[in-house]
């Protein structure tokens, strides 16, 4: 199990956190998304650690971006 923390710029209400959970959950191998609006701090759990290019893929497909 691996976990990885990521900020995301842009969310500002409950459907961006829903949009951005929905993305991220897609991923292959993704088994849980805990998205703090507040912080814009988005914690990802999954069976392996996560591709960045993917990660800031599925963000961006939520309409979101991804702080290096």
């Amino acid at each position: 199990m691996a976990s990885s923390t990521y900020e995301v710029r842009g969310m500002t209400c409950e459907h961006c956190v829903r949009a951005v959970t929905s993305e991220v959950e897609s991923l292959p191998g993704v088994t849980g998304v805990d998205v703090d609006l507040g912080t814009g701090r988005v914690v990802v759990t999954s069976d392996a650690p996560l591709d960045d290019a993917a990660m800031r893929a599925a963000v961006d497909e939520a309409g979101y971006e991804l702080v290096p």
